[in-house]
């Protein structure tokens, strides 16, 4: 790991224990171990307990915003990251975020690849919000996060071809007044919306047109063709910039350690 600590000494420090070996695949560790060992903390916790349960909570939620498609697996690469609570929020993990699941959604779009992985609780309440038609019923009530708002839903168990075909025939008739632009600017939204999430130093992110960075995963946040989503009036776009060389960057080989690989 970063810093020349080896990987296990460094999650024993941090986590006070190892997890049984049959928990352990190289540098991973089961889910259901984290579930288990960080379920309940004790009442009488001190803060240096309080803090431990904290990374393991953390380290559960990267697992779910970063996942892969095995999903039951959370990676010792975030070890340098639960080490300094503090620290953790100098990052943009909401970019960071978005850049995977972008990266996600472009290798699903590969002919011999069947299954989807990323955050993909975040996008189904990203299309739940913007095409009413696609909305489950009776969950009417806004919370926050957000995406709670539809956190007990479950979809349909039917065949899924049918499903697939029923749902392309939807998109295909959709109006112009079937998609909302900016859902979140609603009052009752605008209600529970934590007030630092709309702070100039956030909202500005929001229009710049930038990188998106996630370890090896960088992808384009090009807002400029968006600008409806941001109440803006949209002008013709210039072409979307060409990141072919980006994209076919995936952490895999050699040199593993992203800001070796990108250090130039």
């Amino acid at each position: 790991m970063e810093g020349g600590k080896p990987a296990w000494q460094w999650f024993e420090d941090l986590f006070g224990e190892l997890p049984p070996e049959d928990c352990i695949d190289e540098f991973t560790v089961s889910y259901a171990w984290f579930q288990n060992r960080f379920r309940v903390m004790p009442n009488d916790a001190t803060e240096p307990t309080v803090q431990v349960y904290a990374r393991g909570y953390i380290m559960m939620l990267f697992t779910m915003l970063f996942g892969d498609k095995s999903g039951a697996r959370v990676h010792l690469r975030w070890l340098p990251y639960v080490a300094d609570l503090d620290g953790l929020g100098k990052y943009s993990w909401g970019s960071a975020t978005l850049s995977w699941l972008y990266r996600c959604l472009c290798r699903v779009a590969n002919r011999n690849v069947k299954n989807l992985a990323g955050p993909l609780a975040l996008l189904q309440s990203w299309i739940f919000w913007r095409f009413p038609t696609f909305r489950p019923r009776r969950f009417d009530v806004i919370l926050w996060p957000l995406a709670s708002r539809w956190g007990r839903y479950m979809s349909s168990s039917d065949e899924k071809g049918p499903r697939v075909i029923a749902t392309r025939h939807r998109l295909d008739r959709l109006r112009v007044d079937d998609f909302i632009w900016m859902p979140y600017s609603a009052l009752e939204v605008i209600q529970v919306v934590h007030p630092d999430i709309l702070r100039p130093e956030h909202t500005y992110l929001w229009k710049s047109t930038t990188a998106l960075i996630y370890f090896s995963s960088i992808e384009w946040h090009q807002v400029d063709r968006v600008l409806s989503q941001l109440g803006g009036v949209q002008h013709i776009p210039e072409p979307a910039i060409n990141i072919d060389f980006l994209l076919s960057k995936d952490g895999r080989g050699p040199t593993r350690w992203f800001p070796e690989v990108f250090a130039t």
